[in-house]
């Protein structure tokens, strides 16, 4: 059993890194469209080599390391990133051959919380003012938005009664938590723009202001891990919208065409629009999304609980 487990996930990660690669060419393709060119379409047919040709070129370049870095932890900064970006898919309810956490959404949680750190240490490993400036952009924005984060997946938790993400799926057989919770909905999606460190939400790596901001000293393989972490996330947490409100488990085709398409959303706010102030995030996350997010729990503890006196 442990060995089919072994080999589950050792074949669902080797699938995120090839979707990964992908995303990278389909977000490529789309912003060429956006901007009225072509986008990549000369190695292989239309393009589909381009992912390829791009990691042999990132992981085959000279590896250069600032002489004032603090080595290990400006190593080890990349790999870690991709570490949780890739451990975080234990939570997605598969039901053959993978382990079920009860505590899905919990676990979540700390992957979530993690994924600050690296890009925390990667600023500060640099030893560049730019990084380090990057670096504690990421951490305050995180604070701002992941209250809002935790308080809507504490509303669903009250309103389908546990912590698996299985139940998600049990609850929107009828009717998708999406219609039901619309603001709550487009809540979740800015602050996965913000989780991934997406337009109109780069602060960290804002090319405007800070060069390249937390990556400013990476290249070749570190900067490689570092975007296929930003990408796989990107992935999960599209995977991770459609499974709190689109309804559907990863067992059904359909599952798959509603990750593709959030997806596609993620990569169309980027070509459509321009980064924000820096302040106006932390008001929205704080003046907007809190509040909302707050009635919201109250709203479904209360109903909650007049179930409970019902049936007593």
């Amino acid at each position: 059993m442990a060995l089919v487990m072994f080999v589950s996930y050792l074949i669902l990660i080797i699938c995120v890194l090839v979707g990964v690669a992908f995303v990278t060419l389909l977000e490529r393709k789309i912003l060429g469209y956006i901007q009225i060119r072509k986008g990549p379409n000369k190695v292989g047919f239309i393009g589909l080599l381009q992912p390829f040709a791009d990691a042999v070129k990132l992981f085959t370049k000279e590896q250069t390391v600032p002489v004032k870095s603090n080595f290990l932890p400006y190593y080890a900064s990349p790999v870690f990133s991709l570490f949780t970006a890739l451990i975080v898919w234990l939570v997605i309810p598969y039901e053959i051959g993978m382990m079920n956490l009860n505590m899905g959404v919990l676990f979540f949680l700390c992957c979530l919380g993690l994924g600050v750190y690296s890009t925390m240490s990667a600023g500060w490993a640099s030893n560049c003012k730019y990084s380090l400036l990057g670096s504690l952009r990421a951490v305050a924005q995180t604070i701002s938005y992941e209250v809002s984060l935790a308080l809507i997946l504490l509303s669903f938790i009250f309103l389908v009664g546990g912590f698996s993400l299985e139940l998600f799926n049990l609850y929107q057989e009828s009717v998708w938590f999406l219609w039901v919770t619309l603001p709550l909905a487009l809540i979740w999606f800015a602050s996965c723009l913000a989780e991934t460190n997406r337009t109109p939400f780069d602060f960290a790596e804002g090319e405007s202001e800070l060069v390249s901001g937390f990556n400013t000293e990476y290249s070749s393989g570190g900067f490689a891990l570092i975007f296929m972490a930003e990408y796989a996330s990107i992935l999960f947490m599209s995977a991770l919208f459609a499974l709190l409100f689109l309804g559907g488990g990863p067992s059904s085709p359909l599952f798959y065409a509603k990750l593709v398409g959030v997806s596609f959303a993620f990569i169309w706010v980027r070509g459509t629009l321009p980064r924000l102030r820096y302040d106006k995030l932390m008001g929205l996350a704080w003046k907007s999304f809190l509040p909302v997010s707050l009635n919201y729990l109250i709203f479904f503890m209360g109903m909650k609980m007049l179930c409970y006196c019902s049936m007593i």
